[in-house]
């Protein structure tokens, strides 16, 4: 049986936490950073978990 191959789209976005969680960046950092506010942009900068929802999609992309 081939190997599974891992959606280098998603790998690029998504990381695995040690246990089995996926991390990913928060929305609203790509421009526009003159109309939000100082504590607003500071609070993007953390991370967030994916909903349980969309982990059950996600887990077969990442086969590591």
């Amino acid at each position: 049986m081939p190997k599974q191959k891992t959606r280098k789209s998603v790998a690029k976005r998504f990381k695995k936490t040690a246990t089995g969680k996926i991390k990913r960046e928060s929305t609203g950092r790509g421009h526009l950073f003159t109309n939000k506010s100082t504590k607003q942009k500071r609070r993007l900068r953390a991370g967030a978990l994916v909903a349980d929802a969309d982990v059950k999609r996600l887990i077969n992309y990442l086969p590591k």
